[in-house]
């Protein structure tokens, strides 16, 4: 992923990044492919959770390895849209996130 496609998926209006949360946590919902052209994808814990292409990055840590990072490279942060549910969220039973 170069630089104007990162930019073109981290600051998408029509597509946000989904931040996604239940009544005990919250995970932004973000491509593999994004984590890794950033540099931070062998920094993200095992707090966070894979699916497919997509990375949950756990909101009190992972998260700000991508506002942090987002924010050196391109001076902003990503624009994401929060969806909350009162029940139990279905991230909680994906794969813990691995590197590899």
């Amino acid at each position: 992923m170069n630089d104007a496609q990162l930019a073109a998926y981290l600051f998408n209006e029509r597509r946000p990044i989904l931040y996604l949360q239940d009544p005990g946590h919250g995970w932004f919902s973000v491509k593999r492919a994004a984590l890794d052209a950033l540099g931070v994808l062998d920094r993200v814990s095992s707090y966070s959770y894979q699916r497919g292409a997509s990375v949950y990055l756990e909101e009190d840590c992972d998260a700000s390895l991508l506002f942090n990072a987002v924010r050196e490279r391109f001076g902003r942060h990503p624009v994401y849209e929060s969806r909350h549910t009162d029940r139990v969220h279905p991230i909680r039973s994906y794969l813990h996130f691995r590197a590899k």
